[in-house]
Order: structure tokens, then sequence, then C-alpha cells
């Protein structure tokens, strides 16, 4: 591996389009979480269901927004960790709206939960792929940053 190849991996990885998607995700997040938490915390008479609902919805979306500041706080190249964190994520998030769906559908008997179970399903499934690539892609990193370390280690002393 030459300069050259760890100068393109680092423009990879601190790409501005890179950087502009966290911005926007940082911003999605946390409208979502302030209209899901208003939403929950004005108005007293909500089913329990649909409290439930909405403290998840919250969670996740601060989760994310947190997710986003620190990608963005972040000024150096995270090596690939960045897109394992953002794959478990998404990956718990789906487990967990696939679940309430499921719950819904067989202890509340609400048909309208089966579709939305199937598409969680499919995020879920989606979610468990892109963890698996992120975590190679994440090992391949370590592997050659350990590389480069070896070979550019200055001698000891002696």
């Amino acid at each position: 591996m030459n300069t050259t190849a760890v100068s393109e991996l680092l423009d990879r990885e601190l790409q501005t389009r890179s950087r502009a998607g966290h911005v926007l995700l940082l911003m999605m997040a946390s409208a979502m979480s302030a209209v899901a938490g208003s939403l929950w915390l004005t108005e007293p008479a909500l089913p329990t269901r649909t409290a439930v609902a909405f403290a998840v919805l919250t969670c996740m979306g601060l989760c994310w927004a947190a997710y986003a500041a620190w990608v963005l706080r972040s000024r150096r190249v995270l090596l690939g960790l960045h897109r394992v964190v953002a794959a478990r994520m998404a990956a718990l998030f789906s487990a967990v709206a696939l679940a309430g769906a499921l719950a819904v559908g067989l202890l509340a008997g609400v048909p309208a939960a089966w579709p939305a179970a199937v598409v969680f399903a499919a995020m879920l499934t989606l979610a468990v792929a892109v963890l698996v690539r992120a975590q190679r892609h994440y090992a391949q990193l370590c592997q050659r940053r350990a590389e480069l370390a070896r070979r550019f280690r200055p001698p000891r002393p002696g």
C-alpha cells in the first residue's frame, strides 16, 4: 500500500457528501423527535399503545440525532466505525419495530399490524445485511491500519 492509496482511503472517509448526509440526518432526526415527543407529551388522552409508540419513536429519533452529532463532531477518520454503529442501530430499531408490530397483531388482533410486520421484517433483513457488510469493511480497515503501523513504525533506538 502506497501513500496514494492511503490518501484515497482518507478522501473516501472524509467526503463532503458524507458530512452533508449526516447534517441532514441530524436535522431530520431532531425534527422527528420533536414532533413525536410533542405529540406524546401534549396529548394526555392517548391510548397506552399509542403513547408507548410515540415514546419509542422519540427515543429512536434522539438516538439517530446523537449518532449524527457524534459523526459530525469527530474531526478525524472514524475508520468505518460509524458505519458499524449505524448498522447496529438500524438492526436494533428494526427489531423493536417488528416486535411491536407482532405484539399488536397477536395481542390486540389489529389486522393492519401484519403488513407492517412484513415491512419491518424486510427492514431488519436489510439492516442485518448492512451490518455484516459494515463489520467486514471495518475489519479490513483495521487490518490495513495495523499493516501500515507495522510498515512505518520508526526503528527502535538501540
